[in-house]
């Protein structure tokens, strides 16, 4: 965790990358301290993407939210927490999520922290075929093994025969 200290108002959030599967609710986890009298706490999120300006999400001015009508089912804050939740989560969802605090006290003390995020979209069962679709070839000639799966992150293949593993040789060519 990565704190930044603005004048006696520390702000922690997540250093590493957040990972969230798509259509799944996905909690981005925030908090703050400050060693001052508050007459006003507001919260502000935004969301980036590269090469883009950053558009606001929500806000909130001491317990009361005002969310970006365009948004308002899709996040949640419940102040004083500063934590946010994105549900569901989509593929365009992926980016840098900015939350700022401001609290007023005899003067105005402000943080900000950026929280990367990043969408996975899990791998679906994959369907193998066969060439020649006979399937049998004896002796003779080869037969080639196609593995395609039609959605999913960084997706991964290996091979295997009866358990173990199968490497390239004489027998075993992958493309």
């Amino acid at each position: 965790f990565f704190a930044g200290i603005c004048s006696a108002l520390k702000l922690t959030v997540p250093s590493h990358t957040i990972h969230g599967i798509e259509g799944q609710p996905l909690h981005l986890s925030v908090d703050y301290n400050f060693n001052a009298t508050a007459s006003e706490i507001q919260i502000i999120w935004l969301f980036e993407r590269s090469q883009s300006n950053p558009k606001y999400l929500l806000g909130s001015v001491n317990q009361r939210v005002v969310p970006d009508l365009e948004y308002q089912h899709k996040f949640t804050l419940m102040p004083p927490n500063a934590s946010l939740r994105i549900n569901p989560l989509h593929l365009n969802d992926e980016g840098n999520y900015i939350v700022k605090v401001n609290v007023r006290g005899n003067g105005t003390i402000a943080a900000s922290q950026k929280i990367q995020v990043a969408v996975d979209v899990p791998v679906t069962k994959p369907t193998v075929h066969t060439e020649p679709s006979s399937g049998v070839v004896e002796y003779v000639g080869n037969i080639t093994l196609k593995c395609i799966v039609d959605r999913g992150t960084r997706v991964a293949y290996q091979w295997m025969k009866n358990g173990k593993h199968l490497h390239a040789g004489p027998n075993y060519t992958f493309s």
